[in-house]
């Protein structure tokens, strides 16, 4: 049976630092299996979970919290779910919350980098009334040149219905993560009271690549210069590329930044939930004040069968994770950063933050974020068979210079603040999250609005299916 082996290649993924596997007949560090069942049962899917298992034992996290006899004959996501550490908010919050497993393993690495099939925006969701089950759609942001650009829809508007069926808290999954054709039904608030509109528009899901930089601005309040940047994920460059074409355009973005005369940063990671390792590595590598590729930014802790053997094999700087040497680098203009963060914003986001405490003053303004100190790697079977299956297992904990990694619950903002229901484009400076940084900025009370507690509360977005996860890349690989 062929099992996957760790691959060190050229890039990373999101929420914790992994590297990412593949398979190999070459590869020299691998998890073995018998072929041996011990259990005397079989079924269609003994073999395809024996991999899982295998895979499992040699590179998850908490390997030595899988049950001793598993049950082989289960589906392989049920399988794979019985495997995991459980979590529990109360008796267990250390526990797994991450691992996953997907049926069709090139969809979930074209996801990885920012390619999918889709319509192309990204939306929020709230319940109507507070008694009834009614959803209401909003979308935070289309993607550029996507069916939903094209059809000339934006940040704020709203949707109740999907091919003529009202959306509820029951079939919103069904209606918008499974349709490939719908026609959305458009609303909007009316004093207070939501109205449906005889305006409808038809979207056709279509492979579009997403370049994770939004947005890029220097903003000039009381002569202050303000570099601002909208970055939704962290990706180096479009699917099945091997260049850095997306991190390329970062340092030259914050080359103009510089260039401008910013001595202040924002940056908006609302709806970022994270990618690749290599990009968080850029990103805070153009940020950081005095950081340098001796500085470390962040390190690494495995399994501890799976610690010695990588230490055995690359030696203990394997786990170290240095800032890089960027000509952008803004960090001599700025003395703070300031990231605006949500819920959504998890993994990567959360690894920048948190390799950048040691080194400048981070303030946060938003929502708390979600809370993802640990990262996974995607592991799939390259061999002939009929194996399309891919995990994405938890394998590694993430550390600060400091050995701070205290951040499962999520990093609570400096400046509590949500956005309204009203949302008005980016850059726009009377965004509450925006505003508020430019009040914090400035010392003037004349942007944005802290006090909007009546914000609605959003039950679900689209952006946290984007289940990436950090994924180290190296310069070398295995040979």
């Amino acid at each position: 049976m062929k099992t996957c082996s760790i691959n060190k290649l050229l890039f990373v993924a999101l929420f914790v630092p992994f590297i990412l596997f593949s398979c190999s007949d070459d590869d020299e560090i691998t998890p073995t299996t018998s072929d041996d069942d011990d259990s005397g049962t079989t079924s269609e899917y003994t073999d395809i979970n024996e991999w899982i298992l295998a895979n499992m034992d040699y590179y998850y996290f908490w390997n030595d919290e899988i049950p001793d006899d598993p049950d082989l004959t289960l589906e392989p996501s049920d399988f794979f779910e019985s495997l995991l550490y459980t979590y529990d908010a109360t008796s267990n919050p250390e526990g797994d919350r991450f691992s996953y497993i997907s049926e069709d393993a090139d969809e979930l690495i074209s996801s990885l980098s920012g390619e999918t099939t889709s319509t192309g925006m990204e939306y929020r969701l709230f319940y109507v009334s507070a008694t009834g089950n009614e959803v209401l759609a909003q979308i935070v942001y289309t993607i550029a040149d996507s069916p939903a650009d094209e059809a000339g829809l934006e940040r704020g508007d709203m949707f109740t219905k999907v091919n003529g069926t009202t959306i509820t808290d029951e079939n919103y999954i069904d209606l918008l993560y499974y349709t490939t054709d719908m026609t959305i039904t458009l609303a909007e608030v009316e004093n207070s009271t939501l109205v449906e509109l005889d305006e409808t528009v038809s979207l056709t899901a279509a492979t579009i690549q997403e370049n994770p930089i939004y947005m890029d601005t220097v903003l000039e309040v009381d002569g202050q210069k303000i570099a601002y940047l909208v970055y939704n994920q962290f990706i180096p460059a479009p699917n099945n590329s091997s260049n850095t074409e997306y991190d390329d355009q970062l340092n030259e973005i914050f080359t103009e930044f510089k260039a401008a005369g910013a001595t202040e940063l924002i940056v908006d990671l609302r709806y970022n939930p994270g990618g690749y390792v290599t990009s968080a590595t850029t990103m805070a590598s153009l940020i950081g004040t005095g950081v340098s590729s001796n500085d470390l930014f962040f390190r690494e802790e495995y399994n501890d069968g799976l610690q010695e053997e990588i230490a055995a094999y690359y030696g203990d700087s394997y786990f170290e994770e240095n800032f890089t040497d960027l000509s952008g680098n803004i960090g001599g203009q700025i003395s703070r950063v300031y990231f605006l963060v949500t819920g959504s914003s998890a993994s990567s986001s959360e690894l920048v933050i948190n390799g950048l405490l040691p080194y400048m003053n981070v303030y946060l303004i938003g929502e708390t974020t979600y809370g993802k100190n640990v990262g996974s790697i995607t592991i799939t079977d390259d061999t002939d068979g009929d194996n399309n299956w891919a995990l994405q297992p938890i394998v590694m904990k993430a550390y600060n210079s400091l050995g701070n990694s205290d951040y499962s619950a999520g990093f609570t903002p400096d400046i509590e603040v949500s956005e309204d229901l009203e949302l008005v484009p980016f850059g726009d400076t009377s965004d509450p999250l925006l505003g508020t940084a430019l009040s914090a900025i400035s010392g003037s009370s004349r942007f944005g609005n802290v006090n909007n507690e009546d914000a609605p509360r959003v039950i679900a977005n689209s952006v946290s299916r984007k289940k990436v996860t950090f994924r180290k890349i190296s310069a070398e690989a295995l040979e």
